[in-house]
């Protein structure tokens, strides 16, 4: 079982729980792959400094747990 992504996780740790969340944070204009905040700055600060507001922040965070849920299920899926 996969772990939440929350709003108050760094890009970091997102990033580091299922890579995905770096294309999904792309697609909302947040370049923070590469970026030295992404350590530190919370997917939150990051995202309102960029201009998104909370309703695009939590649609954000939950497309991101989405598509982590989905790809875990197709990964139990292709096991059996």
């Amino acid at each position: 079982m996969s772990k939440t992504i929350t709003k108050k996780m760094t890009f970091q740790e997102a990033m580091l729980i299922d890579q995905i969340a770096g294309l999904i944070f792309l697609k909302y204009g947040l370049h923070c792959i590469g970026c030295h905040m992404s350590a530190d700055e919370s997917i939150e600060d990051g995202a309102r400094a960029h201009g998104l507001d909370d309703k695009e922040i939590s649609k954000m965070v939950k497309e991101i747990n989405e598509k982590i849920k989905q790809l875990d299920k197709s990964k139990k899926k292709s096991k059996k």
